[in-house]
């Protein structure tokens, strides 16, 4: 049975809509950027010394990184490669499930991490939250996290239904 039609846009989504795709599109480009220019980190091995410095022992399933980062499991393997030849972070099998492979964050990692943080922090904020008020800001956290649970309820449903 085809699906029905979804409604179209009205004026308001339609501008919404446009600018978060600008933005999406953008920010990570000009975030990358920025990181390029004044650091030796790229943006996508930033995001990956952040959750390992976040999670417990410093290490994650290299599936996990992929979920979280948004990079497909193959991209992350090999994104995990180039960070261990530089000594960032180590990368091993799972000593319980030796299928699964393991990244886990090296001292010269959360040195590059300590170091690269500043950066980011500066650029987010004048690229992002120099520009709203403080009620800007909450406003967007709410929209934000609505927009984050769904998409994360829509993939873990996703999950379950293969």
């Amino acid at each position: 049975m085809p699906k029905e039609p979804s409604p179209s846009l009205n004026p308001i989504e339609d501008s919404a809509w446009r600018a978060l795709t600008y933005i999406a599109n953008h920010l990570v480009k000009t975030l990358g950027e920025d990181l390029a220019t004044e650091t030796q980190i790229s943006l996508p091995e930033y995001v990956v010394l952040v959750h390992l410095s976040e999670a417990e022992s410093q290490q994650l399933r290299i599936g996990d990184l992929a979920s979280i980062s948004a990079l497909s499991p193959s991209r992350m393997s090999r994104l995990v490669d180039e960070m261990s030849k530089r000594g960032l972070v180590t990368k091993g099998r799972l000593p319980e499930d030796g299928r699964c492979m393991l990244a886990t964050l090296t001292p010269a990692g959360l040195k590059a991490l300590q170091v690269t943080y500043p950066t980011q922090l500066r650029n987010v904020r004048r690229r992002v939250f120099d520009l709203l008020t403080e009620d800007d800001v909450e406003a967007l956290n709410v929209a934000l996290w609505k927009i984050r649970n769904g998409l994360e309820a829509t993939s873990q449903a996703a999950m379950f239904d293969k």
